[in-house]
């Protein structure tokens, strides 16, 4: 326009293009603190991070040969070898057209949540939870239905929560469920998971169980399920999501999978071969090795370390002097209210930032995971080992005592 000066026209457009309203979600305060981690490191701190969930890493092959894209839901010989751990872990038969191999378990929830549910529907999920379902859910435009969990439930969801959810905001169309659970380490027994099987199937409301972090579990010596319950045993029409990620170590490569029920194999695909075009092919051939003897041997030696790292945590809880725990049955996780410590710092996330400020000690308060009580309470995670553990809990208590 005459007398506009220039780049005024693009300035005043963009005044209107703005974000899309999904977009508006909360970033991931653990990513956050990573963040923060790196700074300090790098300005010469000596941190001692319980923050990431993140196992010592498997290592990589020597080389890695040319690759091309694979099949949108990943190599038959993946899915055939993802089918045949079910039989050897857990004396379930899985259908290798099932499986949907995945760019990370983020991947699969994203593909699983478009297949499965429309904008507008009702998904329920305990609280406190991972962030991501909630935050994915949302931003596909579908309405999410928070559970307040308690120590009285073990932080999981119920029978009783869902008839008392159905109540108040009507029909849900899904379930997500998790066993181990992030950030509680809380798992479901055979008879809870099959509760809320029958529940779910009696509603017609569909079940996703997150079961990342499955083999990484402390369960007594003889007990019938030491590696956990999968849905897949139980429900043919459930959907069951894993990872590469957590057991096996390889987060960086970024690979999960989704068992899917007859009817979500075809949407899976289209969407899969839409939004990825194929998973990542020199993860795939690694994670091909991921289910020989010599391989489960080396990483329930790494389960092993994470189980004394919890010991120590576990011994030191009555020195910590904080609230309610939550029992931490599996993953790599200790969730805590923080019990007297609130009356001295006011919050969790307050706490979190004067120990890594004073002490160097990275943990994560708990408004990621619960958006309702989640700044009373923090997670630890044991991932980092033993002796970043314990030292860790000595410069936490010499804090605390200042």
């Amino acid at each position: 326009m005459p007398g506009e000066q220039p780049g005024q026209r693009s300035r005043a457009r963009v005044d209107f293009l703005t974000p899309s309203q999904r977009s508006e979600i909360p970033a991931f305060e653990v990513m956050r603190i990573t963040d923060e981690i790196a700074r300090r490191r790098a300005a010469g701190h000596d941190v001692v991070s319980l923050c990431a969930g993140e196992p010592s890493a498997r290592p990589a092959p020597g080389t890695l040969k040319p690759a091309g894209y694979t099949g949108p839901l990943g190599t038959m010989p993946l899915r055939d070898a993802i089918a045949g751990h079910y039989r050897n872990w857990y004396d379930v038969d899985v259908n290798s057209a099932n499986v949907a191999v995945t760019t990370g378990s983020s991947g699969a929830f994203q593909l699983v949540f478009l297949a499965a549910f429309d904008p507008g529907d009702r998904v329920a999920l305990a609280s406190p939870g991972y962030p991501a379902y909630r935050n994915i859910l949302t931003a596909l435009g579908i309405h999410v239905i928070e559970m307040q969990a308690t120590a009285a439930t073990r932080y999981q969801p119920t029978p009783e929560l869902l008839d008392q959810a159905v109540a108040q905001h009507g029909p849900l169309a899904g379930l997500i469920i998790a066993s181990p659970a992030n950030p509680t380490g809380t798992m479901l027994g055979r008879q809870e998971l099959g509760a809320l099987v029958d529940w779910c199937r009696t509603q017609g409301t569909r079940l996703i169980s997150d079961e990342i972090y499955h083999g990484i579990t402390f369960a007594d010596p003889g007990s019938e399920d030491p590696r956990g319950v999968t849905a897949a045993e139980l429900e043919s029409e459930s959907v069951v999501i894993n990872s590469f990620s957590k057991y096996w170590g390889m987060t960086g490569w970024r690979l999960g999978w989704a068992i899917v029920p007859d009817s979500l194999v075809r949407p899976l695909e289209a969407l899969a071969s839409n939004f990825a075009l194929s998973p990542p092919a020199p993860a795939q051939e690694l994670a091909l090795t991921a289910f020989t003897d010599e391989t489960y041997a080396e990483r329930d030696a790494v389960v092993e370390g994470f189980a004394k790292a919890r010991a120590l945590i576990l011994d030191a809880a009555p020195d910590l002097h904080w609230g309610t725990a939550a029992p931490a049955d599996g993953a790599f996780y200790y969730y805590s209210e923080l019990g007297p410590q609130l009356e001295r710092f006011g919050s969790a996330t307050a706490y979190a930032r004067q120990l890594l400020e004073h002490a160097d000690v990275a943990i994560v308060p708990g408004v990621d995971f619960d958006t309702v009580a989640g700044d009373r309470a923090v997670r630890l995670s044991y991932a980092a080992g033993e002796a970043a553990v314990a030292e860790a809990l000595e410069r936490i208590l010499r804090f605390q005592q200042q």
